[in-house]
C-alpha cells in the first residue's frame, strides 16, 4: 500500500478557514475544508449560531458539534422536535388526502398514512423494513457477497480501477435492486431516480438544503417518473410475487391498521429505501479505501487478522462520516448547550461528523484505532428511536466489501490522476478515485 494525498485546497471555490470568521460549512467548496472547520468549531464555537435561518421567520439556527449534545438531542424527540414530524402534523391537520395533493411526494404521503406518530413509526420499522434492512438484513448475506465479487470480477484482471463508478457506487445499487425486486437491467434508472430523491442534499443551499423553485420543479418531474415506474413494478409483483421486499409489502398485513398496504403506501416505502439505501455505503467505502492506502500498517494488520474488519469499518465511518450533518430538530423550550443559550423554536443543525471526532469524546480522535473501546457509539447513523433503519444493511455491505477485497487484492495505490475533490452538498462523496492494485 502506498500513496499520499496532496492538499487540494487550491481547487476549492472556498479558502481554507483559519479563524471562526472563516468557517462556512455550506457554501460551494466547503466540502474540501470541513475537517479544518470542525477543529475551529470545537475550540471556539461548539454551539455556533446562524442568524436568521431558523424554522420560523425571526428565529435562528444553531450548529451543534459536540458528541454529548447531539447524542442527547437525537434521543429525545419530545423535547427536540423532529422537523419532518412537524411538517407531517401540519399536513394531517389540513384534512386533505396527501396522496392527492400536488407536490407531495409518495414518501411523505405514505408517512402520513402509515407512521404519523412515534408509536406507528416503531411499528412501521419493526414490521415493514426491519425484516429486510434492519435486524433481518442477514437474510441478504449470500446475495451481497455474490454482488461484491461480481463487481470485483469486472476489473480484477486490469490492474486499475475507478473505484467510485466501477465499485463503490454499483455495489449498493445492485444490492438494493435485488432486495426490492427491482430489475438489475434497470440499474441506471435506479441511479437516476436515486439522484432525484437526494437532490436537495447535494444541490440545496444553506444548512437546511433549500432548492431553488426551478430545481424543485425539475426534481418533482423525476420523482413522478419514479413513482410511475414503481407503481408498475408493484402491480407486476402483485401478479407474480417473488422473494423480494416489494412482493413482501404487497402481501403483509400491517398490524396497527389491521389491513394490507395500498400501492401508493408501498410506493412511499420504496422511495424511503432508495433515498437511504444507495449512497451511505458508497461514501463509506470510498473513504475507507483511502484510509487504508494512507495507513499500510492497518491494511497489513487486517490482512493478517480479519476479526479486526468490524472495528475498521466503524472507525472508518467515525473518521469520515458519509452524511456530515442534517438540520432535523427544533427546540421545544429554551436550552443551554455548552453554556450557550438557545431559544425555544431554534433550528438545530446536528453535525454528526464533527461529533465523531470530538476530542472530549474520543481519545486521539483523528487516529484510526482498531482497538478503540465502544467504537460503535459514533453518530454516523444517529441514535435513539430515529436511528437509520438501514444501518444493519450498510454494515453488512461494508463487511462483505472488505472481506471480498482482502481475499482478492494484495495492495492498492493511488493512480497519478486524482484530484480528491468531493461532490457538493452535505454528504462526503468523492467524485472520482483512480487506483492501481496488485492481486493476491
Amino acid at each position: 500500500m502506498s500513496g499520499q494525498k496532496k492538499p487540494n485546497h487550491e481547487l476549492s471555490a472556498m479558502n481554507c478557514p483559519h479563524s471562526l470568521g472563516d468557517v462556512d460549512l455550506f457554501s460551494p467548496g466547503a466540502q474540501e475544508h470541513w475537517y479544518e472547520s470542525y477543529d475551529i468549531l470545537h475550540k471556539q464555537a461548539p454551539v455556533h449560531c446562524i442568524p436568521g435561518e431558523g424554522y420560523e421567520p425571526g428565529t435562528d439556527a444553531f450548529i451543534l458539534s459536540k458528541h454529548e449534545d447531539i447524542a442527547n438531542v437525537v434521543r429525545d424527540q419530545d423535547r427536540y422536535l423532529v422537523v419532518g414530524s412537524l411538517a407531517l402534523q401540519q399536513l394531517i391537520a389540513s384534512g386533505e388526502d396527501p396522496f392527492e395533493m400536488p407536490n407531495i411526494g409518495s414518501l411523505f404521503a405514505s408517512m402520513a398514512s402509515l407512521r404519523p406518530n412515534p408509536e406507528l413509526w416503531r411499528a412501521h420499522r419493526q414490521e415493514l423494513t426491519d425484516p429486510w434492512v434492519g435486524p433481518g438484513a442477514g437474510r441478504n448475506q449470500v446475495m451481497v457477497d455474490r454482488v461484491v465479487n461480481e463487481w470485483i470480477d469486472q476489473w480484477i484482471d486490469k490492474g486499475e480501477v475507478e473505484w467510485i463508478s466501477q465499485f463503490a457506487q454499483p455495489v449498493p445499487q445492485t444490492v438494493m435492486a435485488n432486495i426490492l425486486g427491482w430489475p438489475t437491467s434497470d440499474l441506471k434508472l435506479l441511479k437516476y431516480y436515486g439522484d432525484g430523491t437526494v437532490k436537495p442534499f447535494v444541490y440545496g443551499s444553506k444548512h437546511n438544503n433549500i432548492l431553488p423553485a426551478e430545481e424543485i420543479k425539475t426534481q418533482f418531474e423525476v420523482l413522478e417518473e419514479f413513482k410511475q415506474y414503481t407503481a408498475d413494478l408493484i402491480k407486476e409483483k402483485r401478479k407474480n410475487p417473488a422473494e423480494d421486499m416489494i412482493s413482501f409489502l404487497t402481501e403483509v398485513e400491517y398490524s396497527p391498521l389491521k389491513r394490507k398496504l395500498h400501492d401508493l403506501e408501498i410506493n412511499g416505502i420504496v422511495y424511503a429505501m432508495i433515498i437511504g439505501g444507495l449512497e451511505t455505503t458508497q461514501y463509506a467505502i470510498s473513504e475507507q479505501v483511502q484510509l487504508l492506502i494512507e495507513r499500510p500498517r492497518v491494511w497489513d494488520e487486517i490482512k493478517a487478522d480479519r476479526s479486526k474488519l468490524r472495528a475498521f469499518t466503524e472507525e472508518g465511518m467515525r473518521l469520515r462520516s458519509p452524511t456530515q450533518g442534517l438540520s432535523t430538530r427544533i427546540t421545544s423550550q429554551d436550552e443551554v448547550f455548552q453554556g450557550v443559550k438557545v431559544p425555544k423554536g431554534s433550528y438545530l443543525h446536528l453535525r454528526w461528523a464533527a461529533a465523531n471526532i470530538d476530542p472530549q469524546e474520543w481519545d486521539h480522535p483523528l487516529e484510526l484505532k482498531l482497538d478503540r473501546k465502544a467504537g460503535t457509539r459514533h453518530l454516523t447513523f444517529s441514535q435513539g428511536a430515529r436511528v437509520c433503519p438501514g444501518a444493519s444493511l450498510s454494515r453488512l455491505e461494508q463487511m462483505s466489501v472488505w472481506k471480498g477485497i482482502f481475499d482478492r487484492i494484495g495492495s492498492f495505490q493511488y493512480a497519478e490522476n486524482n484530484t480528491f475533490q468531493h461532490q457538493p452538498g452535505i454528504m462526503l462523496g468523492t467524485l472520482e478515485l483512480n487506483l492501481n492494485f496488485t492481486k493476491t
